[in-house]
């Protein structure tokens, strides 16, 4: 009998897994702005280094590729040279027999073309064209483009109050955010070079936690000049705030009963509640921001016409945002029981309730709002929630935090389902939602992979209430009647916020990019006070006497990420109070210690002032 025995991990086998994940560390940890070439020629060499040789479109054509780029980065390459490396990596990509020397060699073949001017660029000038401005990988995508390590480092220091005024130079929603932003800034956080990023948020949300109420800056001398802001939404108010701080009159005219557009209407309030969103926007009102509460612009008795505001206001700003419903296009769709995410929010948002006690509840749909009225769904006493979803769990928009969330406190993924048609009797209520199994395909343009057809035979899901919960659409009718252009759903502003055809007139938010997270819209709302100061004749800046403090030179070892806790599942589920709970100073002092200050070491020694950069 041959003896068995179970093999183990060898000391170089072990070495190299660490290699491999160190190195996916410093991929991950690459920030936006470094040079393209560079990127390309030091992925094709790793590529290149894995081939088994066997094919000549591996073995010697990604060698060539890489003399190529070696070419380019060195001074020595002409424009010629560029048509030969997009020949050259055409050719490997249309012959290689394995898919490494096809994905190399495409690589390389995007990045040209792609990338096209940086290439000439090396060419012609021997130089990169990827500016040094702002190298910080966190403030780079930041899209207000906070300074993050600047506040990370006065909250380590205790001082709330200045890291909230730091803050608020570039955002004036610093509560709302470190409750619900999506946190883009932690997803190329240097730190993941030695272990896992900084918990930018959890930092924020200690700094207003501890910090108290933080007054506004003070204005700047009065300008005589007015601007009238469509919608109370946190690109609305965004732009009302830094025109006020510039010295303009601002009116806000908000439809609604409540300022805050989506992040009070969208957002529930044991994820945001209603007094830390009313933080923020009492502090944006007390810069004199005029509003005009349940106002709507149009034709009518009570309305305010476009042609009104651009008589009366020097300048025009429209953020109406995204609050219409998107429909499905089921048979059924139109029964009752079927309610959408953006009705089911806005109701619980103005104090009405929905009655699922006791009652089966299937949400369509797989991003943060599907997870928002699912977490609602079970807060209001559904017997089961189900969430139907036509690609993999691991495909879902949705932040995995919410998603994890959801599952904690009962709700069931019911993935690759395609919704088919809603199930009816004959008083025409809800009894099922009938879905098409589906298994996962090919990856798509946007990185995911799709979804296909399979032969398994449809399901019933039995229900009583059916969530549509797949998006949200702009309402711009009465804007486009008006001659304000309309491209693709939404208003055709150019990327400095001025609307086409249209002099005086801006847009931003959802409007204008359609339903995008609330820190895209408070980054186009400063973005648009800053082109409406220019076009009004001024170019006031939005600075802070705050002082950062200065790094320290230590030993950074490699350390736990601390996050944010949660109530228990089974208690924060019963009621819509906050789930999150505040981190103690001793956690905020070790998390705030993990910050690297890319902003002084490093690629990040290039960064400029810290004024506001628009």
């Amino acid at each position: 009998m041959s003896r068995l025995s179970i093999t183990t991990k060898s000391t170089a086998q072990t070495t190299v897994e660490r290699l491999y994940k160190d190195l996916e560390r410093r991929i991950v940890a690459s920030p936006p702005g470094l040079c393209p070439v560079d990127m390309a020629f030091a992925f094709l060499k790793l590529c290149h280094a894995q081939t088994c040789g066997k094919c000549v479109p591996c073995r010697i054509g990604l060698g060539q590729l890489g003399k190529l780029l070696d070419q380019v980065l060195n001074g020595e390459a002409t424009m010629e040279t560029l048509d030969l490396i997009e020949k050259t990596a055409r050719v490997i990509t249309d012959t290689a027999d394995c898919a490494i020397g096809f994905s190399a060699a495409n690589m390389v073949l995007k990045g040209i073309t792609g990338f096209r001017d940086d290439y000439e660029e090396h060419v012609l000038y021997g130089k990169c064209l990827a500016s040094l401005e702002q190298p910080v990988p966190c403030v780079a995508l930041c899209p207000a483009g906070v300074d993050i390590p600047g506040y990370i480092a006065l909250v380590a220091e205790g001082r709330y109050e200045d890291a909230v005024r730091l803050i608020r130079k570039d955002n004036p929603f610093p509560t709302a955010c470190a409750l619900v932003c999506e946190h883009p800034c932690e997803a190329r956080c240097r730190r993941n070079m030695v272990d896992t990023s900084v918990n930018i948020r959890g930092m924020k949300l200690a700094a207003v936690d501890y910090a108290g109420e933080v007054p506004a800056p003070p204005r700047a001398e009065k300008t005589g000049k007015s601007v009238a802001v469509i919608g109370g939404g946190p690109s609305g108010l965004s732009a009302a705030y830094y025109l006020q701080l510039m010295g303009h009159q601002t009116t806000v005219f908000e439809m609604h009963k409540h300022l805050g557009g989506m992040l009070y209407y969208g957002i529930p309030s044991y994820r945001l509640p209603r007094e830390r969103l009313n933080e923020d926007i009492d502090n944006i009102l007390s810069t004199d921001v005029e509003v005009k509460l349940e106002h709507c612009i149009g034709e009518g008795e009570g309305k305010t016409t476009m042609n009104e505001l651009r008589e009366n206001y020097d300048a025009v700003y429209i953020s109406i945002g995204a609050h219409t419903d998107k429909k499905v296009g089921l048979e059924g769709e139109d029964a009752r029981g079927v309610i959408s995410a953006v009705e089911m929010l806005g109701l619980l948002a103005d104090g009405g309730t929905i009655d699922m006690k006791g009652k089966r509840v299937t949400v369509i749909g797989g991003g943060n709002v599907a997870m928002d009225v699912t977490r609602s769904a079970i807060r209001l006493g559904a017997e089961e929630v189900k969430v139907v979803y036509r690609r993999r769990q691991v495909d879902m928009t949705a932040l995995p935090e919410e998603v994890r969330s959801a599952v904690a406190e009962g709700a069931e993924i019911c993935e690759l389902h395609a919704p088919v048609r809603i199930e009816t009797n004959e008083a025409e209520e809800v009894t099922a939602l009938i879905a098409q199994p589906k298994m996962i395909g090919k990856v798509g343009r946007d990185g995911r992979p799709s979804p296909t057809d399979c032969k398994k035979a449809e399901v019933r899901i039995p229900c009583d209430i059916v969530i549509v919960a797949i998006g949200q659409g702009i309402e711009t009718h009465y804007f486009e009647d008006r001659g304000i252009p309309i491209k693709h759903g939404v208003i055709a502003a150019e990327n400095w916020s001025a609307v086409e055809n249209a002099p005086g007139v801006f847009a931003g938010g959802d409007c204008v990019t359609g339903p995008a997270t609330a820190i895209r819209a408070i980054a186009a709302g400063k973005v648009a006070a800053a082109n409406i100061d220019n076009y009004l004749g001024y170019n006031h800046i939005i600075s802070t006497d705050v002082k950062i403090p200065a790094p320290r030179i230590k030993d950074y070892p490699a350390c736990g990420r601390i996050n944010v806790k949660e109530r228990p599942a089974l208690e924060r589920k019963k009621d819509f109070e906050a789930v999150e709970c505040s981190l103690t100073e001793e956690e905020i002092c070790q998390e705030a210690g993990r910050c690297l200050r890319c902003d002084h070491f490093g690629y990040g020694i290039f960064k400029g002032g810290r004024e506001t950069k628009w």
